[in-house]
């Protein structure tokens, strides 16, 4: 397979914190692979040291000569001043910086600066570029072209970034949590294009059902080392259950001889000098395997929430606008108790406006909400991560409380419970602003949790968690004795945790759902396939992200001609049999069974089969409108 990238015995250290010592692997074309670890093992690092943001101190990082890259970070910054359109085309490339010119002259209408742009243009070969990139805007809805980057929240930011780093057509993708602030419907586009694409693509993320559909290869940065897993999330899952294992014998075998070694040392002390010094050596060497057993937290925390009464809230007539964009509107729910609710929705339809009503931090324009007197609410919020960074991990932790209850009459510490949620006892008494982002989140946590709620409301709490810390708290709320509201937009998380679902569809439009979001999703699919018109079923290719704004909708409907009648039949046959030949080759890609010379050939052929199926989509949907 053609390389992309090569990374050869890259060591990396922060002062005497050792990230990795020594790590070796490559990407190549067609290679998807996903990078899982701890908080704090490292993630961030490494693709900023392979982006050339942050020095290489031991090892090498090459990319195949002319490679294009792209980097979409965790957090994107855009100078101030930009607009969003500027900001989308933001590049080193001369061909984006043409069309970024040309589209700005066309939106202010600036017909001298047209004239001068257009041979510029054509000379460029820019137009089917320019149409790519209008297609990509049109999907990630990004429309407000004027307004300013500084201005945007986090989740248009994101798209926007996002928008960059497409448009730039890479060979290869670093993606660093590329889902966290995407609503749903953004994030399983994403996920459809990614997996469709021929790009290859080096990326962290905590969404599970993402690592799954799109990956076809797992890296896992563990004890400073990387381990490959040749597969998708769920065989990530079962390899490492079973590396696990095979490592929990060994080091269970090497605690046994440990013994026998250790009865010796202690029987023969006159042996140390002389013939017996490599059964000193080998016990030294047991004793460090023997140490080597994995922490997963596994322990099941039952925790005793505080008594909750059998009122817990009330929702009567509450109404709520913002100018002209109304979140709710006579809105009337009654809470049960134990009751585990799920709020999902796109970014801007009101459901942290719904949590901060509930919590009291807004006023709704009429009705209100009437909270129980012994519901204790516990607030995890998106804007909530605030520390003395001079304090201690243990410190920020126990000044909240200095034990948690257990249902069986017993506690636990604050050191207990930190270990619990993956601090290790030198994580506990080292200062805060020596942990990562996602460590700074999960210590944010725990002081939520800490204060033993009975209600607990939490707003995005998987965005910068790993996913080791998505699974504790996963086991944790499964076992949870108290309400809990989760708006999230990690569909896992949500599979896991909620009875049912609210789904804020914009303009004060909710619905309640009574199952979990996978079981939504179907129902909605279902739905739609009922309702949509039986005498023009939509191609296998409708749906794959590519009905752009290419396509000009005529001010008034006529009918077919004969020949355009044919024509559209023509295509309700062709974009089947394409988008079929195509997933065939995207099969024999993933085989890895395939010579040189079939690899080549087939990446080719799917370069031209995705071109065609674009075109013959686009005139499909001419005629059908």
């Amino acid at each position: 397979m053609v390389s992309f990238l090569q990374i050869d015995n890259l060591t990396k250290r922060f002062g005497d914190l050792v990230l990795y010592e020594n790590i070796s692997f490559g990407v190549a074309r067609g290679q998807k692979i996903g990078i899982i670890a701890r908080n704090g093992a490292g993630k961030t690092t490494l693709l900023n040291m392979i982006a050339g943001k942050e020095s290489v101190e031991e090892g090498a990082i090459v990319f195949r000569n002319d490679l294009r890259v792209g980097y979409l970070e965790q957090s994107p910054v855009y100078p101030g001043g930009l607009t969003v359109l500027q900001a989308c085309f933001h590049s080193q490339s001369e061909t984006v910086r043409l069309i970024a010119a040309y589209e700005t002259a066309l939106l202010s209408n600036d017909t001298a600066a047209l004239e001068a742009l257009l041979p510029r243009m054509e000379h460029a070969k820019a137009w089917d570029y320019e149409r790519k990139a209008k297609q990509i805007l049109s999907q990630l809805k990004i429309k407000d072209f004027d307004r300013k980057v500084e201005t945007l929240s986090g989740g248009q930011l994101k798209r926007v970034a996002l928008a960059n780093v497409l448009i730039l057509e890479p060979e290869l993708i670093l993606l660093d949590e590329p889902t966290n602030h995407l609503d749903l419907d953004m994030i399983e586009w994403l996920e459809g294009y990614l997996k469709r694409s021929t790009i290859s693509l080096l990326m962290v993320t905590h969404d599970r059902y993402f690592l799954d559909e799109v990956c076809n290869e797992i890296i896992e940065i563990d004890n400073r080392q990387i381990y490959s897993y040749k597969g998708n999330y769920s065989y990530y899952l079962e390899k490492r259950a079973e590396r696990l294992e095979a490592a929990q014998a060994a080091a269970d075998h090497a605690a046994n001889l440990l013994r026998k070694e250790l009865d010796w040392m202690r029987r023969q002390p006159q042996a140390r000098g002389t013939k017996a010094k490599y059964r000193i050596d080998a016990f030294y060497e047991l004793e460090k395997k023997a140490g080597q057993r994995q922490e997963e937290g596994t322990v099941n925390l039952n925790v005793k929430a505080s008594y909750i009464g059998s009122k817990i809230f009330e929702a009567t007539g509450v109404t709520k606008s913002f100018g002209e964009i109304q979140i709710l509107n006579s809105f009337n729910y009654i809470f049960s108790r134990y009751e585990k609710l799920g709020i999902a929705g796109d970014n801007g339809t009101g459901k942290s406006t719904f949590i901060k009503m509930l919590m009291g931090e807004m006023q709704p324009d009429s009705g209100c909400f009437t909270v129980g007197e012994t519901v204790r609410f516990g607030y995890y919020s998106q804007d909530g991560l605030q520390f003395d960074e001079k304090m201690k991990v243990i410190d920020v932790v126990q000044n909240i409380a200095e034990y948690i209850t257990l249902g069986n009459g017993k506690a636990l510490s604050v050191s207990q419970f930190l270990n619990y949620f993956l601090f290790t006892p030198e994580k506990q008494h080292s200062f805060v602003h020596k942990l990562s982002g996602g460590e700074k989140r999960r210590l944010y946590l725990c002081t939520v949790l800490m204060g033993n709620p009975n209600f607990l409301i939490l707003d995005e709490p998987t965005n910068d968690l790993d996913i080791v810390t998505l699974n504790v708290l996963e086991d944790y709320l499964a076992n949870f004795k108290g309400c809990v509201i989760a708006v999230s937009h990690d569909r896992y998380f949500m599979d896991k945790i909620v009875d049912h679902i609210l789904v804020f569809h914009g303009n004060a439009d909710i619905q309640d759902f009574p199952g979990n979001y996978t079981q939504y999703r179907l129902w909605k699919t279902q739905r739609e396939k009922e309702e949509s018109p039986k005498s023009s079923p939509p191609p296998a290719g409708k749906g794959s992200g590519r009905d752009s704004g290419a396509s000009r909708q005529p001010p008034g409907k006529r009918k077919l001609s004969y020949k355009e009648q044919k024509e559209l039949e023509a295509l309700e046959a062709e974009i089947p049999a394409l988008e079929k030949e195509k997933k065939s080759i995207e099969e024999a890609l993933g085989s890895g069974t395939l010579s040189m010379d079939e690899l080549n050939r087939l990446s080719a052929r799917i370069g031209e089969l995705i071109g065609v199926i674009d075109e013959k989509t686009v005139r499909w949907l001419e005629l059908n409108e």
